[in-house]
């Protein structure tokens, strides 16, 4: 079985929609890491020289490679990240090899192969 990596980096107030709406597109977990900082195609704001910057998340979503794609897509629609600027953005890499998933790749065996008939 091969697997994607997807990263997705998000507001911190979307984090829920997008783990669940990962779910329930075929991931079987991820993992967060919060309180990140990042900067897009415009500088932050400033209010009398602070910077006022909002939360970001990191989230990580190991996949199985058929399933990877979709979860992207459906993630990118629950954070609204091609229709508002500054929400978030998602990709995926490719796993070279993995370990401790081996009861995960035994529960989702079966169902991907329901999905492709």
């Amino acid at each position: 079985m091969r697997f994607k990596v997807i990263l997705a980096l998000v507001e911190d107030g979307k984090t829920d929609d997008i783990i669940k709406a990962a779910r329930e597109t075929g991931a079987t977990g991820c993992t967060v890491i919060n309180n990140a900082r990042g900067e897009g195609l415009e500088e932050k704001k400033t209010f009398f020289g602070l910077t006022l910057d909002t939360q970001r998340d990191v989230i990580l979503l190991l996949v199985e490679e058929h399933r990877a794609r979709r979860i992207l897509e459906t993630i990118s629609t629950a954070g609204g990240f091609d229709t508002t600027p500054g929400t978030g953005i998602a990709f995926q890499l490719d796993v070279e090899d993995a370990v401790g998933v081996m009861h995960q790749a035994q529960n989702i065996a079966p169902t991907l192969e329901e999905e492709e008939l």
